[in-house]
């Protein structure tokens, strides 16, 4: 690799490094965490609004128990309700609850607008990044 390669991955991984700390700060002032904020996402973003615990882990790459503490938190705080699956009842799905979907609509809409601020970093630093892999 040249010079300008390490400068390109380090651009890129500065304009992602600055995205993480936004999102940091935008999930503190809430009063979750980063990876709860993941959660509630994954789960906002699945088909049914509604994920199994398994799923859940998959989706944020924790082990299962993992996942099932993280909830644990979510539904502490009212984020989050489980429920059983009506075919089969030992599958317990995870949902959103009233204040769980105003929490994840209110951080989507502030992170969608920091991606959009950052979108001509982002964008430059991965077009000089695949110019480079068709380099290659």
């Amino acid at each position: 690799m040249e010079r300008k390669d390490y400068v390109e991955l380090a651009n890129f991984r500065l304009a992602l490094r600055r995205f993480l700390a936004f999102s940091e700060a935008a999930v503190g002032t809430v009063g979750i965490t980063s990876q709860q904020y993941q959660a509630l996402l994954a789960i906002k973003a699945s088909p049914e609004e509604s994920l199994a615990i398994k799923e859940l882990a998959a989706e944020l790459l924790v082990a299962p128990h993992g996942a099932v503490q993280l909830v644990d938190r979510l539904e502490d705080q009212g984020l989050v309700a489980r429920r059983s699956l009506d075919t089969d009842l030992r599958v317990v799905l995870i949902g959103l609850t009233a204040k769980g979907d105003q929490v994840v609509e209110t951080l989507a809409t502030d992170h969608m607008g920091e991606l959009l601020r950052q979108r001509p970093l982002l964008a430059e630093s991965l077009r000089r990044l695949r110019a480079i892999g068709k380099q290659r």
